[in-house]
């Protein structure tokens, strides 16, 4: 249960860093997000879902990350 609350700590703070750093750079992103086709945002997403996958496959299985 420590890891899993470590682990959404983790993900609010670096979700939370864009909008600190440049928020009028985020109002943009976020505008040009919203008017993306459907079909674009889910492959984005599911980019993202199989980097994230390959992540946590190569952290926890192999010895690459030490």
């Amino acid at each position: 249960m420590k890891t899993l609350i470590t682990l959404i700590g983790l993900v609010l703070i670096i979700e939370g860093l864009p909008y600190v750093a440049s928020p009028e750079a985020m109002q943009a992103w976020l505008r040009q997000l919203s008017e993306a086709e459907p079909d674009t945002l889910r492959m984005m997403g599911l980019t993202a879902l199989a980097i994230g996958l390959l992540l946590c496959f190569l952290a926890r299985r192999t010895g690459l990350f030490g």
